[in-house]
């Protein structure tokens, strides 16, 4: 048996992307019937969240996802997305989309941030010891900054952050994209959490819906517009079952490394992490302040190699640097999951480059030279891999009608930044482009306005 329902959007992932169109969309006077499909589960209530069996709990793989190459990928499957285990860094769209691409994102940008009190962290919550790395950085004529966050601590009883945040936000103090399906829900969206998609259903140069599992259950859903917003491993993969040649042919990880050091003072582990940035476009990097959590600390260090293990009683004193690359479009995701994906020439010979600025500023900032070491790489933004003028127009449309992506898979290179907030302005531009579209078409209010029309049928797709 195949449950079947009918309505007007169905949008795929409930991260940045697919969250804000789907409340974009519930709050237009569009009158859409609007079906939202997550894979994962609302974890935000549970004990676990935030804790490290958890974070096992709701990443693929439980945390072990690696390309070929050994670069570990954390993929958040879960309500809200990669916002869920994320540092709450926001940077404002690069000019290139607009120089490159003739794609206005910045009057998206300070909507949100307004709305969302996107901003730094007040001097006395940037910790001491990030702020020292920063003013080490400073000293080197280097322009560190205060790191603007979707982060309100006043909107937490006890702010407690800290290293272990990347595993989820236990204090509250954190915007997460499901705040966003949330809102979405009271205005009337139908929210499928456990919903894993296997296909588009599309033809005749249109697309007519999606199918796929639920609690063991196929499912069909028919809409005329359909958003995928499954990330940059998830949509690919989706897009390639459903017979897309070329996704999934190239991607961006704006691979990072982490450069540690010991100091002879109490080290960053305490203090909320990338509470400092300093971007070199020259380079083609950005750097943070940043550490690996107490536990996940040994196991960097045992992949890393065995003998370095013994650094982790150190773990109070140590400063970190992270590093964050460009790094250039290569490899690929094929349709069974699997991720090609390592280092370019002109890559490594960046990362190296970065690599002694990192080292330079922690020797700066009192490391003792014979701590310095250097994590293996890990690909912390999965994106590029369903580019905008490669397989998608500026409108973020594939050839067919009515399918869209709104993820980072859509971007056209790679950031070397936090992508959040780029997604949230990509997905508020689709919101518009849908809406203006339906009103065009059929005039505002005729929809299938709210949770759509059910149906129960023995025939799957």
């Amino acid at each position: 048996m195949t449950i079947h329902k009918q309505t007007d959007v169905v949008i795929v992932g409930s991260g940045p992307g697919g969250a804000t169109v789907a409340r974009q969309l519930a709050r237009s006077n569009a009158g859409l019937g609007i079906t939202l499909l997550e894979r994962g589960r609302d974890w935000r209530r549970s004990p676990l969240y935030g804790t490290y069996p958890g974070a096992m709990a709701y990443t693929d793989r439980a945390t072990f996802l690696y390309t070929q190459e050994g670069i570990s990928i954390v993929r958040p499957l879960m309500l809200g997305g990669a916002t869920s285990m994320y540092l709450g860094c926001a940077a404002r769209p690069l000019p290139w989309w607009r120089d490159k691409y003739g794609i206005e994102l910045d009057e998206y940008a300070e909507e949100t941030i307004r709305e969302l009190k996107i901003a730094p962290l007040s001097p006395e919550l940037r910790g001491q010891a990030s702020t020292r790395i920063a003013e080490a950085g400073m000293d080197l004529d280097l322009d560190w900054f205060p790191q603007e966050k979707f982060m309100q601590p006043e909107r937490s009883p006890h702010f407690d952050c800290r290293a272990s945040c990347v595993l989820g936000c236990r204090c509250g103090a954190k915007w997460n994209a499901a705040e966003y399906v949330d809102e979405a829900i009271v205005e009337g969206i139908d929210l499928w959490t456990g919903a894993k998609v296997d296909k588009v259903l599309h033809g005749g140069g249109s697309v007519f819906g999606v199918k796929g599992r639920q609690s063991g259950k196929q499912f069909v859903v028919e809409a005329g517009i359909v958003v995928l917003a499954a990330g940059g491993v998830g949509t690919p993969r989706l897009l390639s079952d459903s017979g897309f040649d070329g996704a999934g042919q190239g991607m961006a990880l704006d691979t990072t490394s982490m450069v540690y050091g010991q100091a002879p003072y109490k080290g960053i582990g305490d203090d909320p992490p990338m509470a400092w940035s300093y971007a070199d476009d020259e380079i083609g990097a950005m750097f943070s302040t940043l550490i690996d959590p107490w536990l996940n600390y040994p196991v960097v260090m045992l992949i890393k190699n065995p003998t370095y293990i013994s650094t982790w009683r150190n773990w109070g004193q140590i400063l970190g640097v992270m590093i964050k690359l460009k790094d250039e479009i290569s490899g690929r995701v094929d349709m069974r999951g699997r991720i090609s994906k390592g280092m370019t020439n002109q890559d490594q010979v960046r990362q190296a480059r970065a690599q002694e600025v990192a080292k330079k500023i922690l020797l700066r900032a009192g490391c003792d030279p014979e701590s310095i070491l250097i994590t293996p790489l890990r690909g912390t933004h999965p994106s590029a891999t369903v580019r905008i003028d490669t397989m998608l127009s500026r409108d973020l449309q594939t050839e067919v009608k009515g399918l869209y992506v709104c993820d980072a898979s859509v971007f056209p290179e790679g950031l070397a930044r936090p992508t959040v907030l780029t997604i949230i302005c990509l997905a508020k531009r689709l919101a518009e482009k849908i809406v203006d579209e339906v009103w065009g078409v059929r005039g505002p209010g005729l929809g299938v306005k709210g949770r759509g029309r059910w149906s129960v049928s023995a025939n799957a797709y």
